[in-house]
């Protein structure tokens, strides 16, 4: 299946600098920023700089460093958020949405880090 990335989707208007943002880690190819729809007191959400649709676009598709970049900005972000157990942090969820079963909103691969309070189960049993 091809991808169709739509190069006027918020967060590319974002990477290219038409709508601010609070960045909270800027990488060569990753950018981690606040959501303005906060769902927790932590809400980051981090995006590679290239136009990936979802996770397996990206996974299938981005280039080593790229992945390592993305990975490793997700980790850098829960360490400067002191939110990671390793370092005496209560932890966080992440989060990526994709497809319409997903409920993905933004076709740009984003991961959502979310902590700062019981998160709850993510889902519940059937």
């Amino acid at each position: 299946m091809a991808y169709e990335y739509d190069d006027q989707n918020i967060f590319a208007k974002i990477l290219r600098g038409e709508i601010p943002n609070t960045t909270v880690l800027e990488t060569e190819h990753s950018l981690a920023f606040r959501d303005i729809q906060a769902q927790a007191p932590e809400h980051i959400l981090v995006i590679p700089k290239g136009p990936y649709v979802c996770f397996d676009h990206f996974a299938n598709s981005a280039t080593a460093e790229e992945i390592v970049d993305f990975t490793r900005a997700v980790g850098q972000v829960a360490t400067a958020l002191k939110v990671d157990p390793g370092t005496g942090g209560d932890g966080y969820r992440l989060l990526a949405n994709s497809g319409r079963h997903g409920v993905q909103e933004v076709p740009h691969l984003h991961v959502h880090l979310v902590a700062g309070r019981p998160l709850g189960r993510m889902l519940r049993e059937a």
